[in-house]
C-alpha cells in the first residue's frame, strides 16, 4: 500500500479552533515549494449550506478532488462527532479501522495530512477518537492546533498528555504578537513546558520539512 514519505495527523484542542485552515495553508506553502502533498479526511460532518466543507477546503490546497480527500460516504450532513451524525441520519456505525483501510494516497507523496475532527479525544468512530486514529497509522508526528488566547495552556496540557510518545508540533492559531496574553501562552509553552511551538503555516511548513 501507498505511503506518504511522512504521515501528519491534524488535530486540536478542540472544534473551531482552526484545524483545516492551518492544515490548508501549510499545505498550499508546501506545494508552492515544489513539494509533493496530499490531504484526507477519513470523515466529516457538517450542515449542508453552511459553506465549503473540510474536504474542499483542503483539496484546494493540495490540487486534489474532494471526494479523494474524503470519501463520499463518509460526510454526513449533521454538525455532530461523526459517530453521532451518522447515528442521527440512520447510517450503520463505522470503525476507526474502517476508515484507516479507506484511505488511500497517490505514488510519490511526500507528506500527507490527515485531518481528524473536533478535538483530539472527540469521538471519531464508535469506538474510538483521533488518538486511536494516530496509532492506527503509525503517524509520523502530529499537529496540534489550539487558539492562542486564556485557556490554551490547559487545552494544550492535555491534549499534548493524551499524545506522549508522538513526535508533536503546536499551533497557536490567531497568534497576535501584540497581545500580551498570545506572548505569554507562546513563552510558557515553549519556555516552561518545553513543547515545540509555532505561530503560522510558514514555521510550520520548516518543521515539517525538517529531520
Amino acid at each position: 500500500m501507498n505511503r506518504p514519505d511522512r504521515l501528519v495527523v491534524v488535530t486540536g484542542t478542540g472544534t473551531e479552533v482552526g484545524k483545516t485552515w492551518v492544515a490548508a495553508a501549510t499545505l498550499t506553502q508546501l506545494r508552492a515549494r515544489g513539494v509533493s502533498v496530499a490531504a484526507r479526511k477519513p470523515v466529516q460532518s457538517l450542515e449542508p449550506g453552511t459553506g465549503p466543507s473540510d474536504a474542499a477546503v483542503l483539496a484546494r490546497a493540495t490540487g486534489e478532488e474532494p471526494d479523494d480527500v474524503c470519501p463520499p460516504h463518509r460526510s454526513y450532513g449533521v454538525a455532530l462527532a461523526p459517530p453521532m451524525a451518522a447515528d442521527a441520519l440512520g447510517a450503520p456505525p463505522f470503525t476507526i479501522a474502517a476508515l484507516v483501510t479507506e484511505i488511500t494516497w497517490p505514488d510519490g507523496v511526500a507528506l500527507g495530512v490527515v485531518e481528524g475532527a473536533g478535538g483530539v479525544r472527540s469521538p471519531l468512530a464508535a469506538d474510538g477518537d483521533t488518538l486511536d486514529l494516530v496509532h492506527a497509522l503509525a503517524a509520523d508526528r502530529v499537529l496540534l492546533v489550539a487558539d492562542a488566547g486564556l485557556g490554551t495552556i490547559n487545552a494544550v496540557r492535555l491534549a499534548a498528555d493524551a499524545l506522549a510518545g508522538v513526535r508533536l508540533h503546536v499551533v497557536l492559531n490567531r497568534f497576535d504578537a501584540d497581545d500580551d496574553v498570545h506572548r505569554r501562552n507562546l513563552a510558557w509553552l515553549g519556555g516552561v513546558d518545553g513543547l515545540d511551538v509555532v505561530t503560522g503555516p510558514g514555521a510550520l511548513a520548516e518543521r515539517l520539512l525538517g529531520a
